[in-house]
């Protein structure tokens, strides 16, 4: 599991605007939709105490994560080191900390959420089992993950990863496929949504996307899951 997630480096953020300048928007317009569709989601769940953001990378949607939920204490973890380095220098914050994943066998059961984005294309096909393994001890029973993937039925995502350097060899997953793999891993598939149908030549059109959701054709989907 050491090596699984990508390691990142400083220019992550330049190369990944590389790609999904093709959009019009950028890393944050996607962040903000994904929280807000997150938060809809999950607050009928119960309390969100303890909040993971698992391959959290420079941290930035972990900091975001405090502040949609300032009663929580938000934890980012990742394999890179110097990813870890430099999300506490930028995205530091009170109720905010940062840990490496192997750091994270002993708090199982201690979380209520568990937000993941854009890791799993980067985790070897026979290694995502044990990663879905671990964020499962790491729940509590009745405790929410929420996983977002890029679309492999959306042609525009494909697009974007193309020319995303760190994305080009990335195996990409269906929202079936991830479905499956959360269920084989003993979490009950909740629901799932689609979201970023339209680039910003388009945005007169958003205010569509939510009747669109089930069509499973949007640039992200989100698999919600309940730990059993």
């Amino acid at each position: 599991m050491s090596e699984a997630l990508f390691d990142l480096s400083e220019e992550y953020q330049a190369m990944l605007d590389q790609g999904i300048r093709l959009s019009g928007e950028d890393m944050f317009f996607f962040l903000e939709g994904r929280l807000r569709l997150l938060e809809s989601r999950v607050r009928s769940r119960g309390p969100v105490r303890r909040i993971l953001d698992f391959g959290c990378g420079l941290g930035y949607a972990t900091r975001r994560l405090r502040e949609v939920f300032p009663e929580a204490e938000v934890t980012g973890a990742d394999t890179s080191e110097s990813a870890l380095r430099s999300a506490r220098e930028r995205n530091g914050a009170p109720g905010v900390r940062f840990r490496t994943v192997g750091d994270l066998e002993s708090e199982a059961g201690g979380y209520d959420l568990c937000y993941v984005n854009g890791v799993f294309h980067h985790i070897a096909p026979e290694e995502r089992p044990s990663a879905l393994t671990l964020i499962h001890r790491l729940l509590r029973p009745g405790g929410t993950l929420a996983l977002f993937e890029n679309n492999p039925w959306n042609p525009g995502a494909r697009m974007v990863m193309a020319r995303i350097p760190f994305d080009r060899d990335a195996r990409m997953l269906s929202p079936l496929e991830t479905a499956a793999l959360m269920k084989r891993a003993e979490f009950d598939v909740v629901r799932t949504d689609s979201l970023f149908f339209f680039p910003r030549p388009l945005k007169g059109l958003r205010f569509t996307e939510p009747y669109l959701s089930w069509t499973r054709l949007g640039a992200q989907y989100a698999v919600l899951g309940a730990r059993t």
